[in-house]
């Protein structure tokens, strides 16, 4: 029997705590399957808040109402009999945010070297590792995130390879392990990588590449293999030939060739985003989403013809050449290009206060003259991140049927000021401003306050 272990109030991990039953331990259908398991909850309605959808909508003293964990109605004088209502006049409600690119799990607070799992820097080519498999599920920083209103979140491999392998997507929850806080039925990503950081790392060691050059044949090199790989699984079950024996890295990207993962690509100039769309479009796959990007705005056409995203930061640049030409307005002017504009991470602090990093965008785009409402900064965090990780059908935006995952500020998001006060995730109370019954500690963070206490 397999006992399965949550958590006692919503969000709180002690696993020396409560069980809530046990099941028989099923063999998974596909490996590695998601375990997640929504916290319970129970019937909530909102009421009087100023709402920004996620779908382009302000609707101010307006309503929202969950049940069973999804989004039953978003408008005016709602009710539900035996709803807990939450009074939220004067606040303001968003869908949750979803961080596109975060290292959570695989580069684990605090940063030593033994927490540092998310570069396999030993070959260029490593399409064979999952980011999920070294997820340690007790990071602080995944409940530092909650607090910052985070509910969902991409795990990607670092930087150091051509092609570094899977990311997986997770709920922002409590869990043993990393299944349970996969997000159902999320498609993987593949993480990629141009410029500097490959060339580098194994141009340093002596080894290819050592070019930008260099790094294009080794895509080119990986996507003819893929190709070749597919062909003879398809003509196997054609019954012409053999079944060729099982390799993990051809899987991975046969998978983004099928269209089954998405391409996340590390990239920071604009010519080498360029090269990358016309690598993508020789091999037949898709670039989901530049990450990075700081130079977007000189392709902000090229990436709204090619529907390919750029998860970018406010006002990081020059950190290094490829970082140089970066400007304030990038994510302004991807948006107004009607270009998939996201505000992302890479930081365990900036992951904590996206909705501060989104109104920097805004501050830097009225300078210039570009005035950019809440209703359309808040997409940035929530629908185009959604859009990026493949989940857009399931949350992203506050609309019927979506899952509940909600937050409520105590003023304008936008706002220095602004702190999440309560943050629903599928419809459950995951995170309170100063609620220490409901909020998760996780068993690392219990161990060394404990330690601490004691030392006094």
């Amino acid at each position: 029997m397999k006992k399965i272990i949550v958590a006692c109030a919503a969000g709180v991990l002690l696993f020396a705590g409560c069980e809530q039953g046990s099941e028989e331990a099923e063999p998974a259908s596909t490996p590695f399957e998601s375990r997640y398991e929504p916290l319970p909850s129970g019937t909530t309605l909102i009421t009087g808040a100023t709402v920004l959808t996620g779908a382009g909508e302000r609707l101010d003293d307006a309503d929202i109402l969950i049940e069973n964990g999804r989004i039953t109605a978003v408008g005016s004088d709602l009710g539900a009999d035996g709803a807990d209502v939450v009074d939220a006049a004067g606040k303001w409600v968003t869908p949750g945010i979803i961080d596109v690119h975060s290292h959570r799990g695989v580069y684990s607070s605090p940063g030593t070297e033994s927490h540092s799992d998310g570069n396999e820097a030993t070959s260029p080519v490593t399409a064979d590792v999952w980011a999920e498999h070294a997820v340690w599920p007790h990071d602080p920083g995944f409940p530092a995130a909650l607090a910052g209103g985070v509910t969902s979140m991409q795990i990607l491999p670092g930087s150091a390879n051509l092609i570094g392998g899977r990311g997986v997507t997770l709920k922002n929850v409590p869990g043993r392990n990393v299944m349970e806080m996969k997000f159902p039925g999320a498609p993987h990503g593949l993480k990629m990588a141009c410029g500097e950081n490959p060339k580098r790392v194994y141009g340093g060691r002596g080894q290819a590449p050592g070019t930008r050059m260099g790094n294009v044949a080794g895509y080119r090199e990986a996507w003819i293999k893929a190709a070749e790989y597919r062909d003879k699984i398809e003509a196997a079950e054609d019954g012409q030939g053999e079944m060729p024996t099982r390799d993990l890295e051809l899987e991975t990207l046969m998978g983004v060739l099928e269209g089954e993962i998405l391409v996340h690509n590390h990239c920071y100039r604009g010519d080498e985003m360029s090269i990358m769309l016309d690598v993508a479009r020789e091999f037949g796959y898709k670039v989901g989403t530049f990450h990075h990007a700081v130079e977007a705005y000189k392709i902000s056409d090229l990436l709204a013809q090619n529907d390919t995203c750029a998860a970018m930061w406010a006002d990081w640049w020059g950190f290094k050449m490829e970082a140089y030409d970066g400007i304030r307005e990038n994510i302004a002017f991807v948006d107004e290009a009607g270009a998939c504009a996201i505000v992302h991470s890479d930081s365990g602090i900036g992951i904590q206060r996206l909705n501060q990093e989104a109104a920097k965008v805004i501050g830097a785009a009225a300078r210039i003259g570009i005035d950019i409402a809440p209703e359309r900064a808040i997409r940035w965090l929530t629908a185009n991140a959604a859009k990026s990780l493949g989940i857009l059908e399931q949350t992203g935006t506050l609309e019927a049927g979506k899952m509940a995952d909600v937050v409520i500020w105590n003023r304008d998001p936008f706002s220095v000021y602004a702190r999440a006060e309560r943050v629903y995730i599928d419809g459950a109370l995951a995170y309170e401003l100063g609620n220490a019954a409901v909020n998760p500690v996780t068993d690392f963070t219990l161990g060394t306050a404990a330690s601490a206490g004691g030392a006094q």
